[in-house]
C-alpha cells in the first residue's frame, strides 16, 4: 500500500516537478563536495571544542526596531519563483515593510560550515539573519552554542502551526533555536530500463546482478542510516558498538565490490545512462528525474526510510534576530507555506498547509510527499544527536571507508 501511495505521489508531480529538485540539485550534506574535494570535506570542522559559545561568552544586539531589513541563506532553488520574482517573499515584504536580501549560499551543509565556523567559534559576526541547516549540522552549531535563542511570543503561527511530528527533535527539545522549512525523504531509485525492481538496502548491497552497478550517497547521517537499520539498531538511537558494527558492514560492501562509487546528486547522471541502475537517492531528485524518464522509479525500503528536515536559525551577532522571527513566522500562515511547498515539492512542516492547498493547487492535496500520513512515515528515522567529539570521529570513520 505504502509503494502505491508513493507511486502516485510521484505521478503526481507532472511539470511541476522541474521546478522541485534545486535544493538537492546542488550539494547536500558532503554531496558532491566529498567528492570533489577529498576527505577534508568531511572533517572541516575538526578542532572546533575551542570555539564554543553561550549566551554569556557571545551576547547578540537587536537592531530589528530601527532596522527594518534581513539577510536570508538558504539553499539554491529551494523558494517559489516566477519569472525573476519571489511571490511569497515579496508578500512578506509588503506585509512586514522588512526589505530581504536573499542569498542562495547554501549549498552544502560542511561547506558552508567551514566558511563561517572561525567567525561564529571566535564571537563575530557572519553578516547573516537566517540560515537554513540540515538537522544533524543544525544540531552541530546548536551544541557548540552559536545560534541565538528564539522569543516564541514573536511566532505565534509557529507555535500554533508547527506539525507535531516537528516539534521536538532530540537535538532541539522545544525548537528553542529553530525552525523548519522543509523535509525531505532518503530512500531508493532504481532505472526499470536496465534492472528490476529493488525493494530492500539488503537487496541493493547484496543482489549480484548489481554488483558495481550501485551507488550510495556521500552524506553520512543518509547512508549510515541505513547501514545501521542492516545491523538491526535504531539510527534514532544506537552505542558505538552499534555504530562499529555498521561501518565494519559498509567496508565489507566497499570491499566485495557491490557500490560503484559514493556520490552526491551526480547519481542522477549515472542513473539516467544506466551507468548505475540502483542507488540510494532523494526523493526530489526522482521527482525531477521522472519527468524526462518513466523508467527511474523510487522505493520505499524495506527498512524504512530516512527523514530529514532543514531547519531556519538565527546566528550569533545576526542584528535583526526580530525581523527574522517575523519571516518565520509568516512562512507559517497555512495559505503561504501552501504555496511554498507547491512550488518546491518537499514535506510542508505546516499545519493546515495542506486544506490551503485546495486554493493554490488542488492536485497536491493528496501527494504523499508533501502532506505524507502518519502510515506512510510510520517507518521513517532521523539520525542520532551526535556531540562534537563523536561527530569528528564518525565523520573520520565514514570518510576512511568511502575514500573520500
Amino acid at each position: 500500500m505504502r509503494m502505491q501511495m508513493l507511486a502516485e505521489a510521484l505521478r503526481a508531480g507532472g511539470p511541476r516537478a522541474g521546478r522541485g529538485i534545486g535544493r538537492r540539485n546542488f550539494l547536500r550534506g558532503a554531496g558532491v563536495g566529498a567528492l570533489a574535494l577529498g576527505a577534508p570535506s568531511l572533517l572541516a570542522a575538526c578542532g572546533t571544542q575551542s570555539q564554543v559559545q553561550s549566551e554569556e561568552t557571545c551576547g547578540s544586539t537587536d537592531l530589528s526596531d530601527t532596522e527594518k531589513t534581513l539577510i536570508f541563506s538558504n539553499w539554491p532553488e529551494y523558494i517559489d519563483v516566477k519569472g525573476k520574482r519571489m511571490p511569497t517573499l515579496e508578500g512578506f515584504e509588503t506585509e512586514s515593510g522588512i526589505t530581504v536580501t536573499y542569498n542562495t549560499d547554501v549549498n552544502d551543509n560542511n561547506e558552508f560550515f567551514g566558511k563561517v565556523k572561525d567567525q561564529l567559534g571566535a564571537c563575530e559576526p557572519i553578516g547573516r539573519d537566517i540560515i537554513t541547516m540540515t538537522d544533524w549540522m543544525a544540531a552541530r552549531m546548536i551544541g557548540l552554542g552559536w545560534m541565538q535563542e528564539l522569543d516564541k511570543d514573536n511566532m505565534p503561527n509557529v507555535v500554533s502551526n508547527l506539525k507535531t511530528d516537528l516539534q521536538s527533535p532530540t537535538w532541539d527539545p522545544d525548537r528553542t533555536y529553530s525552525v523548519p522549512w522543509q523535509s525531505g525523504l532518503t530512500g531508493i531509485a532504481y532505472n526499470a530500463k536496465y534492472t528490476g525492481e529493488v525493494s530492500s538496502f539488503e537487496e541493493l548491497m547484496t543482489r549480484t546482478d548489481l554488483k558495481g552497478k550501485v551507488s550510495l550517497l556521500s552524506e553520512m547521517g543518509d547512508t549510515m542510516l541505513f547501514m545501521l537499520l542492516l545491523e538491526g539498531a535504531n539510527p534514532e538511537d544506537f552505542t558505538d558498538e552499534q555504530w562499529s558494527a555498521a561501518i565494519g558492514r559498509l567496508e565489507g560492501y566497499v570491499g566485495s565490490g557491490q557500490i560503484r562509487r559514493f556520490t552526491g546528486n551526480d547519481y542522477i547522471r549515472d542513473l539516467n545512462a544506466g551507468n548505475v541502475v540502483a542507488c540510494e537517492a532523494w526523493s526530489g531528485d526522482v521527482i525531477a528525474m521522472q519527468y524526462d524518464n518513466p523508467d527511474i522509479k523510487w522505493v520505499v525500503p524495506e527498512e524504512g526510510l530516512s527523514l530529514w528536515s532543514d531547519n531556519m536559525m538565527v546566528p550569533n551577532k545576526a542584528d535583526h534576530k526580530a525581523n527574522a522571527e517575523a519571516l518565520m513566522d509568516y512562512y507559517y500562515q497555512p495559505e503561504v507555506a501552501a504555496t511554498l511547498a507547491a512550488w518546491v515539492n518537499y514535506i510542508c512542516p505546516v499545519e493546515g498547509a495542506q486544506e490551503a492547498m485546495e486554493k493554490v493547487d488542488p492536485s497536491l492535496v493528496d501527494n504523499e510527499l508533501i502532506f505524507p500520513s502518519e502510515d506512510f512515515l510510520k517507518n521513517a528515522y532521523g539520525f542520532m544527536e551526535l556531540d562534537e567529539t563523536t561527530r569528528q570521529a564518525y565523520d573520520k570513520d565514514f570518510a576512511q571507508v568511502i575514500g573520500a
